[in-house]
């Protein structure tokens, strides 16, 4: 596997690097001593999938609350996402900055996504399937969002946005009044 640290402190992209014969191609898509050879966690809990019927449907910006932040490993195994994550560590030297990266079942491109980042994604096509690996039970009493609009962050989505949830839909802003959200 490469590892390509990103725009943001922690977040790394992963590429595969497959192997190809007349069979077709086989890669290794998650191996412990390589995250950790990168320091990165590599303690999951639950494993979930998201599907998405349509081209321009919007999921997030979704994060956790203390003390049940979460890391997650993030690829898209059908269709193709736009996947957005949002530096929310105050300590972090980029903090409120954001990175975009195309995630496709062509490219098999993952996402290492630190504890205390927001993340979201919008489809590109139609029957985009996403999987994601979480280092932490969910807990509905932390789950957190802010608006995929947020003016402050400035987030320019490739796509139209046709499809979301009224949840995703109705979340503040990050900011309300200078202050961050609970």
């Amino acid at each position: 596997m490469i590892f390509t640290e990103t725009a943001l402190k922690d977040v790394f992209l992963i590429d595969p690097e497959p192997v190809r014969d007349e069979r077709g191609m086989f890669a290794r898509t998650w191996c412990q001593r390589e995250f950790e050879a990168h320091g990165i966690s590599t303690r999951w809990v639950q494993s979930s999938v998201s599907v998405n019927r349509q081209k321009g449907t919007m999921r997030g910006l979704h994060y956790q609350s203390a003390p049940n932040e979460e890391v997650k490993l993030v690829r898209c195994t059908a269709g193709a996402i736009y996947d957005v994550i949002v530096d929310l560590r105050p300590a972090s030297p980029t903090y409120c900055q954001h990175v975009g990266i195309t995630l496709s079942a062509d490219n098999r491109r993952a996402v290492y996504i630190p504890k205390c980042c927001a993340h979201g994604f919008l489809t590109l096509e139609h029957n985009s399937e996403v999987s994601y690996h979480i280092s932490e039970f969910h807990v509905p009493a932390s789950a957190r969002g802010f608006r995929w609009d947020d003016s402050a962050f400035k987030i320019k989505w490739p796509e139209p946005i046709l499809v979301m949830s009224e949840k995703d839909r109705t979340w503040p802003a990050f900011f309300r009044d200078g202050a961050l959200p609970l």
